[in-house]
Formats: C-alpha cells, sequence, structure tokens
C-alpha cells in the first residue's frame, strides 16, 4: 500500500503508515516547533514590534490637537489643496491625523531628534506605514498610537495608508520631510 491508493479496507487506522509519510510528518512536525519557539524569541529580541503606546480618545479630542499643532507651527502651505507643512520643536509631540483619504498635516521634522508621533483616525481604520523605513502600523479610530521616532536620513518620506478604506484608498499618499539642522538647533531649509 502507498499514500496514493487509498486502504482496501474501511479501518483505515490500522494500515501501516508509509516511510515517505512518515518523513513529511516528522518535518512537518520539526518545522512547527521551530516556529513555535521563534515567535516567542522575535517578540523579545526582534525590532520589528510596535513597541509605542495606546490610548482612548475621542476622534474630536484628537482633530483639535491636531488643529494646535497645525496653528501653532505651520511653516507653509503644499498641494493645491494647501494642507500645511508644520515644523515642530525637536522633542515634542506631534499629531497625524488619518482620514478619508489623507494624512493631515504634513511633518517636517529635524534629522538625530526624538520626537513623540501620535498618530489616530476620525474615521475608518487605516493603515500607517512609512516608506522606505519600517514604520508600519494600524490606526483606528478611538484609539491614540503613541511612538517615538528619531529620523536618522534627511529627505522626503512617502506615507501610505496600507489598510483598505474605501474608494480612493490608493490616493491616501503625504510626505513627512526630515530636515539638517544647522549648528545653532535651528532646522535648515
Amino acid at each position: 500500500m502507498t499514500a496514493i491508493h487509498p486502504p482496501s479496507h474501511k479501518v483505515w487506522w490500522k494500515q501501516p503508515v508509509d516511510r515517505v509519510e512518515v518523513v513529511w510528518i516528522g518535518i512537518a512536525l520539526v518545522w512547527c516547533l521551530i516556529m513555535f519557539f521563534f515567535m516567542p524569541f522575535w517578540h523579545v529580541f526582534g525590532d520589528q514590534n510596535y513597541s509605542g503606546e495606546a490610548y482612548r480618545v475621542t476622534p474630536e479630542r484628537f482633530n483639535e490637537k491636531v488643529n494646535e499643532l497645525v496653528e501653532q507651527y505651520t511653516v507653509r502651505y503644499e498641494t493645491d489643496r494647501q494642507i500645511p507643512v508644520v515644523r515642530p520643536p525637536a522633542g515634542s509631540d506631534i499629531y497625524l491625523l488619518a482620514r478619508l483619504w489623507d494624512w493631515y498635516p504634513i511633518l517636517e521634522l529635524e534629522k538625530g531628534q526624538t520626537y513623540r508621533l501620535h498618530v489616530s483616525s476620525v474615521d475608518w481604520q487605516h493603515g500607517l506605514s512609512i516608506q522606505p523605513i519600517n514604520i508600519n502600523f494600524q490606526v483606528l479610530p478611538g484609539y491614540e498610537m503613541v511612538l517615538n521616532i528619531t529620523p536618522t536620513e534627511v529627505g522626503e518620506y512617502a506615507v501610505v495608508c496600507n489598510e483598505y478604506c474605501g474608494i480612493l484608498h490608493h490616493a491616501m499618499l503625504s510626505k513627512l520631510y526630515v530636515v539638517e539642522s544647522d549648528r545653532n538647533g535651528e532646522p535648515q531649509s
């Protein structure tokens, strides 16, 4: 009897197991054990896990926090929709709002400075992905996700929604700028 042909009896569990089947069962068992032990290992020692904080917040309250940031630190406006670009001081709390179908505002951060990035949604579930660096997590309405970030490379980064949020999901794109600061600590444009 082989694994290809069914047993001739109805009592299949009394049939001997073929050597090839034993090998594949053994390979599958070993792989399952490897994965079982690596999951907690990478959870503790891996750098890919979200290590921030999450708080309950109403969409209205989070929107107020974002508007306070925009009023205080806007340096210019971009795009045809006049989205504000904010340049908050180094080490401050910064806010990014997800809503159908855009990110608000555009952030301009200083290289080498640590910020507390607060992200929330006012309508649907979205996904925040900052490319090409590995920041990727879900943004839920009613929750304020807080993450400490320290930009290390000057440049323009893409802010992308990676959780399907409706018909214009593909257009939910924004930017994040990282600029060099001069010797006085002032950001250079």
